[in-house]
């Protein structure tokens, strides 16, 4: 019988498609469905590491899509406009993402209102960082959120190409309706009572059942999208389970990839970005990550976005940084200053996991 392997191709094998290939740069990108053109309306949303991606469209001189920006709003200070394509904040469960295009279509309307903060001011619960102090008073909060829901509705109904960055499957949930937030108000300071909030880890049933929910509607109300996915490279800064922060983090990683292949098997017409494997791959030997191990480094930043250049944009060149050196080969020279501070905005992201690890103030209350 024929060897079923003999004849394919060098980046089917890990020889050569990884081990002889470290020195220059492992680059796992086969094929792409579509590329997105300058003139193309990108959307981005997801976990930390998606802010990577939109500044870097940004740079390229692409069409990233805003739809909600500061307009002097009483109330409003001009605070994570343009980060997001609304201001939306983080979203870093299936779940949040789903609950977001149902709130914005009033398909779901949580009960949850708005958090006091310990030093006054009202947090929305669905984006409680995205301004300093929150809002003066409810009437401001309500209305910044209409004017917020509607401006994701534009995105949505806009948007060429839709890039989602899955990032966690741990969060907190309502008690009362399953609402989905990006943070325990406790982790800010507000006061709950018991049975007010629950946790939540999400197997990949679940993840996937709330991304095919999200698809559907959002295919419904923009039949000619095009939907790109990744899974984040940041570890979980903190785990709420009963084990080691570690597993924690390779146990909601696996799922979140396991989704992903999983949504492109059934719908050939998703693509899928190997961010995740770029920067988490024994083919860096951990050379990407700061010392933190949890942080992406400029280098690898510059790196995955050469590579989403080469692969996924049409239009520009596709220049690839020097790779990450061979495990127990000398260092490179080290970066430049001037080669630093081009990357410096595209490694300084907006955290929400942050504030877990972060000491707060007095407690407030949440609504």
């Amino acid at each position: 019988m024929t060897n079923p392997y003999r004849g394919r191709p060098g980046h089917s094998f890990w020889r050569q498609g990884v081990a002889a290939r470290v020195a220059e740069g492992v680059d796992p990108v086969v094929a792409m469905p579509f590329a997105i053109a300058p003139t193309d309306a990108v959307a981005t949303a997801g976990s930390c590491f998606a802010q990577h991606l939109s500044r870097s469209l940004v740079a390229q001189g692409f069409r990233y899509l805003v739809t909600e920006e500061f307009a002097g709003t009483p109330g409003t200070r001009d605070e994570g406009y343009g980060v997001f394509p609304a201001r939306f904040g983080n979203l870093y469960t299936a779940r949040q993402l789903r609950q977001l295009i149902d709130r914005a279509y009033g398909i779901f309307r949580p009960q949850a209102r708005g958090w006091a903060l310990p030093g006054g001011g009202l947090a929305d619960p669905f984006r409680p960082r995205i301004q300093a102090g929150g809002f003066a008073d409810a009437a401001m909060l309500d209305a910044d959120r209409s004017r917020h829901l509607a401006a994701v509705r534009r995105m949505f109904e806009a948007c060429d190409v839709f890039i989602f960055t899955l990032g966690l499957t741990e969060g907190w949930v309502a008690g009362r309706d399953g609402a989905a937030v990006p943070l325990h108000p406790g982790v800010l300071g507000v006061a709950t009572e018991p049975g007010d909030w629950r946790f939540e880890n999400a197997g990949f049933a679940e993840t996937l059942a709330q991304l095919e929910a999200f698809l559907a509607t959002l295919r419904s109300v923009n039949p000619r999208v095009r939907v790109m996915l990744t899974v984040s490279p940041v570890p979980l800064v903190a785990t709420y389970e009963d084990r080691h922060v570690l597993v924690s983090t390779m146990a909601s990683k696996a799922i979140l990839r396991a989704v992903a292949d999983e949504l492109v098997r059934r719908d050939p017409s998703i693509g899928y970005f190997p961010a995740f494997e770029i920067v988490t791959g024994p083919q860096t030997g951990a050379r990407f990550y700061a010392e933190d191990l949890r942080e992406v480094t400029p280098e690898g930043v510059a790196f995955v976005m050469a590579l989403f250049r080469r692969h996924c944009l049409v239009g520009t060149p596709a220049e690839i940084p020097p790779p990450p050196p061979r495990p127990g080969a000398p260092l490179p020279a080290p970066v430049s200053a001037e080669e630093r501070a081009r990357y410096a905005a595209l490694t300084k992201v907006i955290c929400d996991e942050e504030a877990v690890v972060m000491p707060m103030g007095v407690p407030g209350r949440a609504t």
